[in-house]
């Protein structure tokens, strides 16, 4: 588990003509065009709308209605700076929460799952296999290249880039009483953590946080799940809180990679 401690880190579719009729010598009616699906309407968020620390997730968002999906997120979204987007439960629902610009001074980029009618669906931070609906403007979207999947029975981390496996390590992850939680999730950011048993390498923060608060220890509330480098060669193994352990050499490969807002999917 992992506190983040950081050093310094639409549109509705185009209306669209009817193809025109053959070329004929009785007259054809003029195409219709074919009207736009409408945007829904974001409802304004009341007063005291809860926002999102890396403490706190949201209430009330769906869950993810894929979360074992193949498909990687290839876009992240990004709230401009200093502003928050509103997360809602679905395209025009109901505001949950706000989904700030950074999270304990790390700009916050979260993958896009899902478009509908101009909104968009992304990964939410602090909360497991959780998705909010987001309406246009108020952000940006960046390019993702990156996937990272653990595989739980194998003990291996594969990074892709482009859908194209570059690298597989041996890893350890959670224990029985501690798993590793399953589904897609991302990088929420790097944070620098004191100890020898880091390898002296920053960790990448999850969005992910352990499925049962309850049984990691006290010293470790409120953390997220993480990869991190591991200062002893006993890979292969499940013995952590929830975390995935890599060789230093591995970790610092994904260090000079891997980008906030990149999707990590863990698999049994």
């Amino acid at each position: 588990m992992l506190a983040l401690s950081v050093t310094g880190t639409g549109c509705g579719s185009p209306k669209r003509r009817a193809a025109p009729a053959p070329h004929s010598s009785v007259a054809s009616p003029t195409p219709v065009a074919s009207p736009a699906e409408p945007i829904p309407t974001a409802v304004a968020a009341p007063a005291g709308l809860h926002t999102i620390s890396y403490l706190t997730g949201p209430e009330g968002l769906p869950a993810d209605p894929t979360p074992m999906s193949d498909v990687q997120a290839t876009t992240g979204l990004r709230p401009a700076s200093g502003s928050t987007v509103v997360l809602y439960d679905a395209p025009g629902g109901v505001p949950r929460a706000h989904l700030p610009a950074d999270i304990s001074g790390v700009p916050v980029t979260v993958p896009v799952v899902g478009r509908q009618t101009g909104w968009v669906a992304v990964l939410t931070p602090t909360a497991n296999r959780t998705i909010g609906w987001v309406p246009p403007g108020g952000w940006t979207e960046v390019p993702l290249r990156d996937r990272l999947v653990v595989k739980r029975s194998a003990h291996q981390l594969t990074w892709y880039r482009d859908g194209q496996a570059k690298e597989t390590w041996t890893v350890t992850i959670g224990s029985s009483a501690t798993p590793t939680p399953l589904g897609r999730t991302f990088v929420l950011g790097r944070s620098t953590l004191p100890g020898s048993v880091y390898a002296g390498l920053d960790v990448l923060a999850l969005g992910a946080v352990p499925d049962d608060r309850e049984a990691v220890g006290p010293e470790l509330a409120g953390a997220h799940v993480g990869i991190h480098a591991w200062y002893r060669n006993e890979f292969g193994r499940n013995v952590s809180n929830g975390c995935v352990r890599m060789p230093p050499a591995a970790q610092s490969v994904l260090l000079a990679e891997i980008v906030p807002g990149t999707e990590v999917m863990v698999v049994d």
